[in-house]
This record gives C-alpha cells, structure tokens and sequence, in this order.
C-alpha cells in the first residue's frame, strides 16, 4: 500500500472540512424551516382530526345516538380520535 502524500492527506482533510461546513449551513435552513412550519402543520392537524371527529358525531340521516348501531364511527374510533385531538391540542399549546 503506497502511503498518501502529507500534501494531498491536508488538501483532503480541508475539502471534508467546507463540505461540513456547508452541511451545517443547510441544515441549519432546514431546522429554522421546519420550526417556523411546525405549529401550523400541528393546527393543521388538528382541524382533520376535529373535522373527522365532527362528522363521526353527525347524528342526521339515520343515526341514532342510543343506538351503537347506527353510528357512523365505532365506539373506538371515537375514542382514538378525541385522543388524537388532545394530544395534538396538548402539543400546540406548548407554543
């Protein structure tokens, strides 16, 4: 194995150096990014869960609400969405 030349071995060690730098730098754009972005896709969230949760709750056309039966969403599917929603409502009030 032929050994690498001191000069070549720092050039290389410089190149890797920028290139991390660089790396930082968009990284960095992409952390501000997504922070910025964050609380609204959470909202976002939220209102689809709320939305979904809403029209599961309808009682028009048939639904009876004594009447397991002629739910739109089981009674677990009820659960897990008002779960949802309060955790997502949970992490939005941390803003």
């Amino acid at each position: 194995m032929t050994p690498i030349n001191p000069n070549v071995r720092a050039t290389l060690h410089l190149k890797q150096v920028e290139e991390t730098k660089i790396m930082q730098k968009v990284n960095a754009v992409q952390r501000i990014g997504f922070a910025e972005k964050f609380p609204g896709q959470v909202e976002h969230c939220l209102r689809l869960v709320m939305e979904r949760l809403q029209l599961g709750l309808d009682k028009r056309d048939g639904v009876d609400p004594s009447n397991p039966d002629t739910w739109r969403l089981s009674s677990q599917e009820i659960l897990d969405l008002a779960n949802s929603a309060k955790l997502l409502n949970d992490i939005r009030s941390g803003f």
